[in-house]
């Protein structure tokens, strides 16, 4: 840039004095104009981000220095430096949570009463993905990849992305067949669900540390997999459980968080899942640690939902069990979930049916009986992650 400055003429009038050669007591001053160039600001400015751009990818030197040649430069903070690993994950706190009173109690009528409904996770889940795969490997990255798209997405969203993501490389879910797809063909894929453009870098990014990290082969760590783009502690804890049949730890969302903060269980109450998951890992025993997290997310999916809970019909709210109740309002439009008896469905042997009562007016009641593979679409409005 230096060959291509701008000058700009500057002109300064200086006086010279000299004695008059008619009377030495006369001084005589002349006038003299100089020119001289100056360097605009605009080319100054420029120079100055130039030298500051170069200046970070290059190493200081005196100006007297000699340049090796073919020597290329060095950007800053390029020298050898081990890269930072990654904190691990707590598995334990420091002074455990005391268990909460009557907790094996308010388990148990919580297990009784998700073994009356079918709740989405129970059908649609992460870990049904791994069934429509045959190789084991593949099976497990079904699984990882379910998990990933899962986060701030509906279970039924995330099946169809993954039914879709499957078609689109072929066939099945392998890390070859997902790192030769091209971002186009995962995004068309995966974009119902929540933050999808994020997911195809994270799905894509991870696929390939599988591969050149793994063996192409999901980790049996939760380090390792939390080290991957886009992996948390739920989906590590997870995916361990799922697709090595490996018991670390309690994979805790949004809905194992709500519902063991309304039923007491934290004192204080938890601000976080990892604080949810610390205190229950503490208390709760380890043999429950891989069924808590399916049972209490499809008691939240149709019984204790984010935004108006079925208090109605919770059996924790009769048994006194549980220091959240709601009061049930009374609406024409809302509909009420009555779970099916435990005589009804021993005797058809099929999966439970759900009666939804539509309360037309406040003394009149119609009944209807649908299967409970219909409440989906409307326990859905009420599903919040």
């Amino acid at each position: 840039m230096s060959g291509l400055k701008r000058t700009i003429s500057t002109r300064t009038t200086r006086l010279t004095a000299r004695a008059s050669p008619y009377n030495a007591g006369v001084t005589l001053f002349e006038s003299e104009t100089v020119t001289s160039p100056r360097q605009s600001k605009r080319v100054k400015a420029e120079t100055k981000v130039e030298e500051l751009t170069e200046g970070d990818f290059e190493e200081k030197r005196p100006s007297n220095a000699s340049v090796p040649s073919g020597s290329t430069p060095k950007r800053k903070g390029s020298a050898n430096k081990s890269p930072r690993k990654p904190k691990p994950i707590p598995q334990s706190l420091a002074i455990p949570h005391p268990a909460p009173e009557k907790w094996k109690e308010t388990y148990d009528t919580i297990k009784q009463m998700r073994s009356h409904i079918t709740a989405p996770v129970d059908t649609m889940g992460c870990d049904q993905a791994q069934f429509k795969e045959t190789d084991p490997r593949n099976q497990r990255f079904a699984t990882l990849i379910s998990l990933m798209l899962s986060s701030q997405t509906k279970d039924e969203v995330t099946d169809a992305a993954v039914s879709k993501l499957r078609a689109a490389l072929g066939g099945s879910l392998s890390v070859d067949g997902l790192i030769a797809a091209d971002d186009a063909t995962i995004s068309d894929a995966i974009g119902k669900v929540g933050f999808w453009r994020r997911k195809t870098e994270y799905i894509k990014k991870a696929a390939q540390r599988l591969r050149d990290e793994f063996d192409s082969d999901v980790p049996k760590t939760v380090d390792e997999l939390c080290s991957l783009p886009g992996v948390g502690p739920k989906m590590a804890f997870l995916a361990l459980q799922v697709a090595w049949n490996l018991n670390v730890g309690i994979g805790v969302d949004v809905h194992v968080h709500r519902i063991t903060n309304r039923l007491g269980w934290h004192k204080p109450p938890t601000k976080n899942p990892e604080e949810t998951r610390l205190n229950l890992q503490s208390w709760l025993p380890t043999e429950l640690h891989p069924h808590i997290n399916h049972m209490l997310v499809g008691f939240g999916q149709v019984i204790c939902t984010p935004v108006g809970p079925r208090c109605d019909l919770c059996e924790l709210s009769t048994k006194g069990l549980c220091p959240s109740v709601q009061k049930t309002s009374k609406s024409k439009t809302r509909k009420a979930v009555t779970l099916a008896s435990e005589a009804s469905t021993s005797v058809s042997g099929s999966l439970p049916k759900v009666e939804i009562e539509i309360k037309a007016e406040e003394e009149n009641t119609v009944l209807y009986t649908i299967p409970d593979n219909s409440l989906h679409s409307e326990v859905k409005n009420e599903e919040a992650w």
